[in-house]
């Protein structure tokens, strides 16, 4: 039966710099280490390879990756998955505004209140930031209405 071999391992721990979980005593060769009580004699036992280091276990990254990949693709974004604010979520303000910006000018066009010509135009100061919000857009398409003869 085996002992522990507790300062043996300790000296060894010291000696291979790592923690005792991680030192490695050869069972076959139980009574060489059990005599072995100076750091001297540990060395000697490292060199031959009856005391070894384990090496270290890491930690798996495939379900963190997994999980990235979800959040990539829009998945786990519900009410509890949220930490910080909707400005600090929401990095760029502006794409909420200009999607609004183009739902209603698409709706506009469909209704026939604005011609193709007028709806590139408009399109393009969409882009260029011309307008604050969907209501000063419908004010500039009523003024640009009332301008036409």
């Amino acid at each position: 039966m085996q002992g522990k071999l507790k300062t043996q391992r300790r000296i060894a721990s010291n000696v291979l710099d790592v923690g005792e979980s991680r030192v490695w005593l050869d069972p076959t060769r139980f009574k060489d280490i059990k005599e072995a009580i100076t750091r001297a004699d540990i060395e000697n036992l490292i060199s031959k390879g009856t005391i070894k280091k384990k090496e270290l276990k890491g930690q798996s990254r495939s379900r963190a990756r997994e999980l990235h990949k979800k959040k990539r693709r829009g998945h786990r974004k519900g009410i509890g998955s949220r930490r910080g604010e909707k400005s600090a979520r929401m990095a760029f303000e502006w794409i909420d505004k200009v999607r609004a910006l183009r739902k209603e000018l698409f709706k506009q066009r469909k209704q026939g209140k604005i011609t193709n010509k007028e709806f590139r135009q408009l399109y393009r100061k969409i882009k260029g930031n011309s307008f604050h919000s969907v209501n000063h857009m419908r004010n500039y398409i009523e003024g640009m209405k009332k301008v036409e003869p």
